[in-house]
C-alpha cells in the first residue's frame, strides 16, 4: 500500500544517517548561576531575558560548510518526504504539533525568557498555533489537489509540484506563530524547510527541529539556520532553495528581495504595519475603546497587526480619550512570569530610546500625552519596560503616525466624516489591515471598499483568522500565508496533457 511504502521510504532515509555524521551545534540554554551579562561575539549569539537582564542562551553561528550541509542533508530529506502521500504528512505534522503541547511549560518559558511577553501571553501562543495548524490540515487535501480537466480523446490534469527547499526567516515577536504560516503549509505541499529564527529567539528553532524529531519525520526535513545576514543571503543563492517566507521589518524585505532576484525564485514577505482603527459616529465607544486600547498593547505593541492609529469621529472624540485612559490604567507592568502581569518589558533595548523620540517629536508638533511616553523599569527596578502611551490630537507630521514603532503607544485623532477618514487611514506606507467600529454592514462595507490594505475588521481588531488569506500592500510587502491561498506559493503547477492512443 501506499502507506507501508511510505514507511519503508522513511526507513531508508533513516539508514542513510551515517552520510551525515557531523551534527550541527544546538542553541545551548545558560544555567542560571553562570549567567552574564548581554554580549555576543562574531561566532555565537548571546540572548539576554528583557525582565532580568540575565544571559539565558547562547547560540553558536554556523560556519559556510555546516550551512551548505544542512541544505545538501535538507534537499535530500525533500526528496523522499514529496514522495509519501499527503495524508502521511498530515499525521507526522499533526505529532510535531501535539509536541508542542507536551512540552507547553517549556516552550512558553523560553519564549518568555528570550522576548518578554507575560507567560499568559506565551501560552495562548502555543494554543494560537494550535488553531492555525489544524486549520490547514483541513484546507490541504483541497488546497492541493489535483484538478482534472476532462476532454474526449485526452487525459489532462493540473497538479501542484513542491519548489524543494524552503527558507522560512522568522522574527521574535510571535516565534511560534508566524513561524507555522509558512512551515506548515510548506511542508504539507512536500517541501522541506530549513528555518532561520531570530537571534532574539533561537531557543525556538531548536524546539521545531525537536518536535519533528519526536514526530518520526525524516532527518533533515526540518532544520536551522542559526548564522549572519550575509551567509543567509548567500544561501539564498544556492540551488536547493526553491523559495524564501521572510517575516521581518521593511529593510529585510529589501535585503531578501534583493538576494532572491539573482535567482528565478520567489518570495513572500510579511513586512511592516501602522494599522488604523475607526471609531464612526455609529459605533458603541465603550466595545472599540477596550478593544482598541488590546490592539494597540497586546504583547507590548509588538505586532505588526497592532493598532497604532485610531480615528475617531468628533462626537464621541472625548468619550473614546476617557475611556481608553481607564482601560489603560489597568495595566500590570512587571516580571512576564508573575500571573499578575499583563504587560511585560520590550524584547530589544534599543526600541526604549526610539519610542521616547517619537513620543517627543508628538509632543513638539502639539500632541498631548495623556498617560505614558517615557521608558521604566518595576518596583523591583527590573526591566526594560515602556508605560503603555496615549497621545492625544495627533497629526500626520508626527513620525509616530507614520513609522511602524512596535511598542505599547496609541495615537488618536478626530474627524468629522467617514470621507476624511478614509483618506487618512489610507495616508501611509503600509497596507497590512484597517479596523472598523460601527453597528451598520453596509456601512462598514462601502468603507472598506475604499481601504488599501489586505485585511478589513469591523468591530475586532489585531486577529488572524487561518481560513482567510493573511496579505498585504504597500510597505507590507508581498505574498500569502494562511487559507487555501496560503499552500499556493509553496508550489509550482505542472500540466499533464495526454493524447490517449486511438
Amino acid at each position: 500500500t501506499q502507506s507501508t511504502w511510505g514507511i519503508h521510504v522513511c526507513a531508508l532515509l533513516t539508514s542513510m544517517h551515517h552520510l551525515f555524521r557531523a551534527r550541527l551545534p544546538r542553541v545551548s540554554q545558560i544555567a542560571a548561576g553562570s549567567r552574564r551579562a548581554f554580549s555576543g561575539t562574531p561566532s555565537v549569539c548571546q540572548v539576554d531575558d528583557p525582565y532580568t537582564g540575565q544571559i539565558i542562551a547562547e547560540a553558536p553561528l554556523l560556519s559556510r560548510e555546516q550551512a551548505e550541509r544542512t541544505l545538501e542533508k535538507s534537499k535530500l530529506a525533500q526528496g523522499f518526504w514529496k514522495q509519501l502521500p499527503l495524508d502521511e504528512r498530515i499525521g507526522i505534522c499533526e505529532r510535531a504539533i501535539q509536541y508542542f503541547h507536551a512540552k507547553a511549560d517549556k516552550v512558553a518559558t523560553e519564549i518568555t525568557e528570550q522576548m518578554g511577553k507575560p507567560l499568559s501571553q506565551s501560552r495562548n501562543e502555543i494554543k494560537g498555533m494550535d488553531a492555525r495548524a489544524r486549520t490547514m490540515f483541513q484546507l490541504a487535501p483541497q488546497a492541493l489537489a489535483e484538478e482534472h480537466l476532462p476532454k474526449e480523446g485526452f487525459s489532462r490534469k493540473i497538479t501542484r509540484e513542491p519548489v524543494g527547499v524552503v527558507m522560512v526567516l522568522s522574527p521574535w515577536n510571535y516565534p511560534l506563530l508566524t513561524t507555522v504560516n509558512a512551515l506548515l503549509p510548506a511542508l504539507l505541499a512536500g517541501n522541506s524547510v530549513v528555518l532561520k529564527h531570530s537571534f532574539r529567539t533561537p531557543l525556538c528553532a531548536n524546539q521545531w527541529v525537536d518536535a519533528f524529531a519526536a514526530a518520526g519525520a525524516p532527518e533533515g526535513l526540518v532544520s536551522y539556520f542559526n548564522m549572519s545576514h550575509d551567509l543567509s543571503a548567500e544561501m539564498i543563492q544556492r540551488p536547493e532553495i526553491g523559495f524564501v517566507a521572510f517575516t521581518g521589518s521593511v529593510g529585510g524585505g529589501h535585503s531578501v528581495y534583493k538576494a532572491v532576484s539573482n535567482r528565478f525564485i520567489d518570495c513572500g514577505l510579511e513586512l511592516g504595519g501602522c494599522d488604523p482603527g475607526y471609531v464612526c459616529e455609529d459605533a458603541n465607544v465603550a466595545s472599540a475603546a477596550e478593544n482598541l486600547v488590546d490592539g494597540a498593547m497586546y504583547n507590548a505593541g509588538q505586532s505588526c497587526c497592532g493598532i497604532q492609529r485610531v480615528y475617531v469621529h468628533k462626537n464621541h472624540y472625548e468619550e473614546f480619550l476617557q475611556r481608553a485612559l481607564a482601560v489603560l490604567d489597568s495595566y500590570v507592568l512587571g516580571d512576564p512570569k508573575d500571573d499578575k502581569t499583563n504587560m511585560g518589558p520590550l524584547a530589544q533595548p534599543e526600541t526604549l530610546e526610539f519610542l521616547t523620540q517619537q513620543v517627543n517629536n508628538a509632543r513638539e508638533l502639539g500632541g498631548r500625552v495623556l498617560c505614558g511616553g517615557v521608558a521604566t523599569s518595576d518596583a523591583n527596578g527590573k526591566g526594560r519596560f515602556f508605560k503603555p502611551t496615549l497621545v492625544a490630537d495627533a497629526t500626520h507630521n508626527m513620525s509616530m503616525m507614520r513609522k511602524e514603532l512596535f511598542g505599547p503607544t496609541m495615537s488618536v485623532t478626530p474627524v468629522e466624516s467617514d470621507a476624511e477618514a478614509v483618506e487618512l487611514m489610507n495616508d501611509s506606507a503600509f497596507g497590512l489591515t484597517a479596523s472598523l467600529w460601527t453597528k451598520e454592514e453596509g456601512r462598514a462595507t462601502s468603507i472598506a471598499q475604499q481601504l488599501e490594505c489586505g485585511t478589513v475588521f469591523m468591530n475586532r481588531c489585531d486577529y488572524l483568522d487561518p481560513e482567510m488569506p493573511w496579505c498585504g500592500v504597500k510597505d507590507t510587502g508581498k505574498g500569502v500565508t494562511l487559507s487555501k491561498h496560503g499552500f499556493g506559493p509553496f508550489t509550482r503547477l505542472k500540466s499533464y496533457h495526454f493524447r490517449l492512443a486511438n
